[in-house]
């Protein structure tokens, strides 16, 4: 196994890294840093899109552009020219803010939905299912902080994380309507030291998840047993997606600074590449609204 930085942007709060085969190309972003990048590894060249908030959540569309969620509601993003145009605007006062998203293969973008005060938290976050006919749907509340959501390639069961419980849970999903059933905690991340963060499946049904915190990407089969460990050089990572030409590379994204913004240490902030795990992964579906 070889762990290597990746020369791209380097990232305030990197998040939702997201592999495009149709590009061969990495999508990320910097939350606190207002931006979204894209990175080739062929020509070694990196785009970034500038965001006029936080973002929190990217998605690719079926039809050209994207999809992401920033402080004040639900945008689609002309990739070409960068316009932004609204798609649901959150009202005021916020109920709750946006964290990480992920697209199921019938086209809907989950979205979780966290707390609004990250430092006193409530539980007035949730699960969103966004349709793509634009409608906005809850599906699951009483979530603190959200992260990590996923599905196994048979589409029948779906991840998602309570960083501030350290809980990951697994749900029965049905995929023909994007309903959620029989929620369990399917771990506790408390022995790992640190919290559940970004999340993928690879095409075997285990789940990569990144341990913030901890310095530590792990693997679980699908009955919760801890498969893999990977140290990471740097204690604050965010999230993985696998990528490359035979979507057998992890990427991962780091943060570079803590949650009361002391800088991280060297090398965070950056995205890192992971070879050699021998494991593939499934290619992301795009939103088709």
């Amino acid at each position: 196994m070889r762990i290597e930085k990746v020369d791209t942007a380097h990232c305030v709060g990197g998040e939702s890294p997201l592999w495009d085969p149709e590009e061969q190309a990495l999508y990320f972003i910097d939350n606190f840093g207002k931006k979204a990048h894209r990175y080739h590894p062929a020509s070694g060249k990196t785009r970034t899109w500038n965001m006029p908030e936080i973002i929190t959540a990217f998605a690719l569309r079926a039809g050209g552009g994207a999809v992401v969620a920033l402080t004040s509601g639900i945008y689609y993003v002309d990739l070409d020219t960068g316009e932004l145009d609204c798609l649901l605007p959150l009202p005021e006062p916020r109920p709750h803010g946006f964290n990480d998203g992920k697209v199921d293969r019938r086209g809907r973008f989950m979205i979780g939905a966290s707390t609004v005060n990250i430092y006193k938290p409530t539980p007035d976050g949730g699960l969103l299912r966004l349709d793509p006919n634009g409608s906005l749907t809850q599906v699951d509340k009483g979530v603190y902080f959200s992260n990590s959501p996923c599905w196994t390639p048979d589409d029948r069961t779906f991840y998602f994380s309570d960083s501030w419980l350290k809980n990951i849970y697994a749900y029965d999903y049905e995929i023909e309507t994007g309903q959620v059933s029989n929620k369990r905690v399917f771990v506790n991340t408390a022995d790992l030291g640190g919290v559940p963060d970004g999340a993928t499946v690879d095409s075997e049904g285990r789940l990569w998840i990144a341990i913030y915190g901890a310095g530590k990407i792990v693997a679980f089969s699908a009955d919760g047993t801890l498969e893999r460990t990977i140290d990471m050089p740097v204690r604050f990572v965010s999230s993985v997606t696998l990528g490359g030409t035979n979507l057998d590379r992890m990427y991962a994204t780091t943060i570079a600074h803590d949650i009361g913004g002391a800088p991280a240490g060297e090398g965070a902030g950056y995205v890192y590449a992971i070879d050699g795990l021998n494991v593939r992964g499934v290619p992301e579906p795009r939103f088709a609204g």
